[in-house]
Protein backbone atom coordinates (compact mmCIF):
# COMPACT_ATOMS: atom_id res chain seq x y z
CA UNK A 1 0.00 0.00 0.00
CA UNK A 2 2.74 2.62 0.95
CA UNK A 3 4.60 1.68 -2.18
CA UNK A 4 1.36 2.53 -4.43
CA UNK A 5 1.52 5.83 -2.55
CA UNK A 6 4.52 6.35 -3.47
CA UNK A 7 4.18 5.09 -6.61
CA UNK A 8 1.49 7.47 -7.37
CA UNK A 9 3.09 10.52 -5.91
CA UNK A 10 5.84 10.47 -8.16
CA UNK A 11 3.35 9.91 -11.11
CA UNK A 12 1.59 13.22 -10.07
CA UNK A 13 4.99 14.80 -10.21
CA UNK A 14 5.99 13.69 -13.27
CA UNK A 15 2.68 14.55 -14.75
CA UNK A 16 1.70 18.06 -12.85
CA UNK A 17 5.01 20.22 -14.55
CA UNK A 18 3.93 18.45 -18.17
CA UNK A 19 0.00 19.43 -17.77
CA UNK A 20 1.98 23.13 -16.63
CA UNK A 21 3.93 23.25 -19.26
CA UNK A 22 1.09 22.38 -21.99
CA UNK A 23 -1.62 24.98 -20.31
CA UNK A 24 1.21 27.76 -20.51
CA UNK A 25 1.78 26.91 -24.09
CA UNK A 26 -1.49 26.90 -25.15
CA UNK A 27 -2.30 29.97 -23.65
CA UNK A 28 0.60 31.61 -25.53
CA UNK A 29 -0.25 30.49 -28.93
CA UNK A 30 -4.36 32.03 -27.89
CA UNK A 31 -2.68 35.03 -27.50
CA UNK A 32 -0.85 34.88 -30.39
CA UNK A 33 -3.59 33.80 -32.73
CA UNK A 34 -5.69 36.63 -31.00
CA UNK A 35 -3.18 39.28 -31.77
CA UNK A 36 -2.89 38.02 -35.70
CA UNK A 37 -6.94 37.94 -36.32
CA UNK A 38 -7.16 41.54 -34.68
CA UNK A 39 -4.37 43.18 -36.26
CA UNK A 40 -5.80 41.67 -39.82
CA UNK A 41 -9.40 42.68 -39.14
CA UNK A 42 -7.81 46.62 -37.92
CA UNK A 43 -5.50 46.49 -40.84
CA UNK A 44 -8.39 45.41 -43.49
CA UNK A 45 -10.67 47.67 -42.43
CA UNK A 46 -8.58 50.84 -41.41
CA UNK A 47 -5.56 50.13 -43.72
CA UNK A 48 -1.76 49.68 -42.01
CA UNK A 49 -1.01 52.68 -41.69
CA UNK A 50 -3.56 53.63 -39.59
CA UNK A 51 -2.94 50.63 -37.46
CA UNK A 52 -0.77 51.22 -34.25
CA UNK A 53 0.68 48.50 -31.31
CA UNK A 54 -1.21 50.58 -29.36
CA UNK A 55 -4.80 50.33 -31.12
CA UNK A 56 -4.26 46.29 -31.50
CA UNK A 57 -3.50 45.93 -27.40
CA UNK A 58 -6.39 47.51 -26.44
CA UNK A 59 -8.73 46.03 -29.21
CA UNK A 60 -7.40 42.62 -28.42
CA UNK A 61 -7.68 43.39 -24.28
CA UNK A 62 -3.75 42.98 -23.65
CA UNK A 63 -1.06 45.02 -22.58
CA UNK A 64 1.29 46.98 -24.95
CA UNK A 65 4.64 44.78 -22.92
CA UNK A 66 2.86 41.36 -23.17
CA UNK A 67 2.26 42.72 -26.93
CA UNK A 68 5.64 43.66 -27.84
CA UNK A 69 7.20 39.88 -26.24
CA UNK A 70 5.56 38.54 -29.42
CA UNK A 71 5.73 41.33 -31.92
CA UNK A 72 8.39 43.74 -32.68
CA UNK A 73 5.82 45.87 -34.67
CA UNK A 74 2.67 45.92 -37.15
CA UNK A 75 4.66 44.72 -40.10
CA UNK A 76 5.97 41.41 -38.24
CA UNK A 77 2.36 40.59 -37.05
CA UNK A 78 0.89 41.42 -40.68
CA UNK A 79 3.28 39.15 -41.55
CA UNK A 80 3.11 36.25 -39.92
CA UNK A 81 -0.76 36.36 -39.93
CA UNK A 82 -0.29 36.75 -44.01
CA UNK A 83 2.15 33.29 -43.59
CA UNK A 84 -0.50 31.77 -41.22
CA UNK A 85 -3.13 31.87 -44.52
CA UNK A 86 -1.16 31.14 -46.98
CA UNK A 87 -0.06 27.97 -45.45
CA UNK A 88 -3.34 27.51 -45.14
CA UNK A 89 -4.01 27.65 -48.57
CA UNK A 90 -1.77 25.45 -49.80
CA UNK A 91 -2.75 22.63 -47.29
CA UNK A 92 -6.29 23.12 -48.58
CA UNK A 93 -4.78 23.22 -52.61
CA UNK A 94 -2.46 19.67 -51.56
CA UNK A 95 -5.41 18.02 -50.36
CA UNK A 96 -7.27 18.37 -53.22
CA UNK A 97 -4.45 17.07 -55.39
CA UNK A 98 -4.85 13.89 -53.22
CA UNK A 99 -8.84 13.25 -53.21
CA UNK A 100 -10.18 10.17 -54.77
CA UNK A 101 -10.50 10.93 -58.96
CA UNK A 102 -8.98 11.28 -62.11
CA UNK A 103 -6.00 13.86 -62.47
CA UNK A 104 -7.96 15.73 -64.72
CA UNK A 105 -10.50 16.51 -62.15
CA UNK A 106 -8.51 16.69 -59.64
CA UNK A 107 -6.68 19.52 -61.87
CA UNK A 108 -9.94 21.76 -62.29
CA UNK A 109 -10.55 21.30 -58.39
CA UNK A 110 -7.14 22.67 -57.47
CA UNK A 111 -6.92 24.93 -60.08
CA UNK A 112 -10.87 26.47 -59.67
CA UNK A 113 -9.93 26.63 -55.90
CA UNK A 114 -6.71 28.69 -56.72
CA UNK A 115 -8.35 31.36 -58.45
CA UNK A 116 -11.05 31.53 -55.83
CA UNK A 117 -8.33 32.32 -53.50
CA UNK A 118 -6.69 34.99 -55.62
CA UNK A 119 -9.85 36.61 -56.25
CA UNK A 120 -11.19 36.88 -52.43
CA UNK A 121 -7.55 38.24 -51.33
CA UNK A 122 -7.71 41.05 -53.81
CA UNK A 123 -11.29 41.75 -53.16
CA UNK A 124 -11.10 41.66 -49.70
CA UNK A 125 -7.30 43.86 -49.29
CA UNK A 126 -6.12 46.74 -50.11
CA UNK A 127 -3.01 47.28 -52.47
CA UNK A 128 -1.28 48.81 -49.52
CA UNK A 129 -1.43 45.25 -47.73
CA UNK A 130 -0.85 43.90 -50.70
CA UNK A 131 2.88 45.95 -51.43
CA UNK A 132 3.36 45.23 -47.63
CA UNK A 133 3.10 41.22 -47.94
CA UNK A 134 3.89 40.00 -51.41
CA UNK A 135 7.36 41.33 -50.61
CA UNK A 136 8.03 38.13 -48.28
CA UNK A 137 10.54 35.23 -48.56
CA UNK A 138 7.85 33.16 -47.37
CA UNK A 139 5.73 34.22 -50.53
CA UNK A 140 8.29 33.10 -53.09
CA UNK A 141 8.54 29.84 -51.25
CA UNK A 142 5.05 29.69 -51.18
CA UNK A 143 4.82 30.34 -55.30
CA UNK A 144 7.19 27.63 -55.54
CA UNK A 145 5.39 25.12 -53.90
CA UNK A 146 2.55 26.18 -55.55
CA UNK A 147 4.29 25.27 -59.14
CA UNK A 148 5.04 22.45 -58.05
CA UNK A 149 1.82 20.99 -56.98
CA UNK A 150 0.34 22.15 -60.13
CA UNK A 151 3.71 20.32 -62.39
CA UNK A 152 3.03 17.33 -60.34
CA UNK A 153 -0.87 17.53 -61.36
CA UNK A 154 -0.23 18.20 -65.11
CA UNK A 155 2.22 15.33 -65.34
CA UNK A 156 -0.24 13.18 -64.25
CA UNK A 157 -2.77 14.52 -66.98
CA UNK A 158 -0.29 14.33 -69.53
CA UNK A 159 0.48 10.32 -68.69
CA UNK A 160 -3.29 10.17 -69.85
CA UNK A 161 -2.84 11.59 -72.88
CA UNK A 162 -4.78 14.41 -72.12
CA UNK A 163 -2.67 17.51 -71.93
CA UNK A 164 -1.38 19.58 -74.60
CA UNK A 165 2.12 18.10 -76.01
CA UNK A 166 3.60 21.34 -77.65
CA UNK A 167 5.04 22.58 -74.05
CA UNK A 168 6.10 20.97 -71.03
CA UNK A 169 4.15 20.85 -67.80
CA UNK A 170 6.73 23.12 -66.43
CA UNK A 171 6.22 25.81 -68.71
CA UNK A 172 2.01 25.20 -68.19
CA UNK A 173 2.48 25.02 -64.73
CA UNK A 174 3.71 28.77 -64.57
CA UNK A 175 1.00 29.80 -67.09
CA UNK A 176 -1.57 28.58 -64.59
CA UNK A 177 -0.15 30.38 -61.93
CA UNK A 178 -0.40 34.14 -64.15
CA UNK A 179 -3.84 33.21 -65.64
CA UNK A 180 -5.72 32.63 -62.79
CA UNK A 181 -3.78 35.40 -60.66
CA UNK A 182 -6.14 37.51 -62.70
CA UNK A 183 -9.15 35.97 -60.84
CA UNK A 184 -8.47 38.85 -58.39
CA UNK A 185 -9.31 41.64 -61.04
CA UNK A 186 -12.54 40.02 -61.67
CA UNK A 187 -15.88 41.66 -60.83
CA UNK A 188 -17.84 38.24 -60.05
CA UNK A 189 -17.80 34.37 -59.33
CA UNK A 190 -19.24 33.73 -62.71
CA UNK A 191 -16.35 35.88 -64.30
CA UNK A 192 -14.04 33.63 -62.32
CA UNK A 193 -15.33 30.24 -63.63
CA UNK A 194 -15.30 31.49 -67.05
CA UNK A 195 -11.32 32.22 -66.35
CA UNK A 196 -10.97 28.50 -64.88
CA UNK A 197 -12.66 26.87 -67.96
CA UNK A 198 -10.66 29.06 -70.59
CA UNK A 199 -7.54 27.96 -68.71
CA UNK A 200 -8.28 24.47 -68.96
CA UNK A 201 -9.26 24.61 -72.33
CA UNK A 202 -5.31 26.09 -73.37
CA UNK A 203 -4.13 22.90 -70.92
CA UNK A 204 -6.20 20.28 -72.58
CA UNK A 205 -4.80 18.30 -75.89
CA UNK A 206 -6.96 18.97 -79.47
CA UNK A 207 -7.20 15.91 -79.67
Amino acid sequence: MRQSVVDAVVTYASQVPKLWDETIEAHRQAVREAILETTWDLVSEYGPMSVTMTRIAEKTGIGRATLYKYFTDVETILAAQHERLVSSHLAHLAELREQPGDASSRLEAVLERYAFICHYRERHGTEELAALLHRGEHVAHAQQQLIELFQELLTEVAATGGLRDDAVPDELASYCLHALAAAGTLPSEAAVHRLVAVTLAGLRSPQ
